[in-house]
């Protein structure tokens, strides 16, 4: 019997065929693929502790923090949700070193199918970790650009053509059917000439290199460690019924797809669970 015990985090992810997913508690580790199959009992403690501060806390705010981090650190902040409100500029940035480092480094603006088409935008280093977190099938970079701003701009122009988000339950129910990104990709920036062209001209001349490029790449295919796909999708709720043991039938995203019901792992950051097998 394997047992691990310590505060989540979202599931370490290699891209593999299928994708290899390992959960995370504090230092401790588990194998997560071989275990599908096999009954996995998941235990919240009751505890949860702010991941950047270490302070006990009864409600988890932004993916793993108490409420005061949750109020002055930048990476709770709604420009990480909505990159196109960053306002760096006018002088109000939470955590100006921070940004630097986080926000003022190549972005990519990218289409995936995961529950259908989707843009979004990541960072260079999360490739194609962010993709395989959305639980994405099919994914393509689109526009490389030089600060999260100028993505989260030219990713807002297009999600008015098509989604931004992702439809969870339906990605869980299978994989979605094939889709022609690279010809989705040209009508996109068809559409939105007037918006890249807008964009180039506002921040001409603040980088060394051009404020955005085309990239020339293929698409990535990702497949997943699923047995059985779910007929209805339920959610366990760790808040409400803190202990699930059911058969696994297979990981997507960042979803452990159980016999009864899923579990979103990463919505459990800094809990304290007990995971064994």
């Amino acid at each position: 019997m394997s047992e691990i015990q310590g505060h989540a985090d979202k599931m370490a992810v290699s891209h593999e065929d299928p994708v290899r997913y390992t959960m995370r508690l504090d230092e401790a580790r588990l194998e997560m693929n071989p275990l599908i199959g096999e009954t996995v009992t998941l235990t919240f403690t009751g505890n949860i502790h702010c991941a950047n501060c270490g302070r006990k806390t009864k409600k988890s705010y932004s993916q793993g923090y108490c409420f005061p981090c949750s109020q002055r650190l930048a990476a709770c902040d709604m420009c990480i949700v909505r990159p196109h409100t960053c306002h760096f500029d006018a002088g109000t940035c939470r955590e100006p070193d921070w940004a630097q480092t986080h926000c003022f480094q190549d972005h990519y603006v990218y289409l995936a199918n995961s529950s259908g088409l989707k843009v979004g935008i990541t960072r260079q280093d999360q490739l194609p970790t962010r993709w395989i977190d959305q639980g994405a099938t099919q994914a393509l970079p689109v526009l490389r650009t030089r600060s999260r701003q100028v993505a989260g701009l030219i990713e807002h122009a297009m999600s008015q053509h098509v989604s931004d988000r992702t439809d969870w339950r339906k990605m869980l129910r299978g994989n979605a059917d094939p889709i022609d990104l690279a010809a989705h990709a040209e009508q996109l920036l068809d559409a939105t000439t007037d918006t890249l062209d807008a964009v180039s001209t506002r921040f001409e001349g603040r980088f060394d290199d051009a404020v955005f490029e085309r990239v020339d790449t293929e698409d990535t295919h990702i497949s997943y460690p699923v047995d059985i796909w779910p007929e209805k999708i339920k959610s366990h709720n760790l808040d409400k019924t803190p202990e699930v043991s059911s058969v696994l039938n297979g990981i997507k995203g960042q979803y452990l797809i159980f016999e009864d019901g899923v579990l979103n792992v990463r919505k459990y950051t800094s809990y304290e669970l007990v995971v064994a097998a």
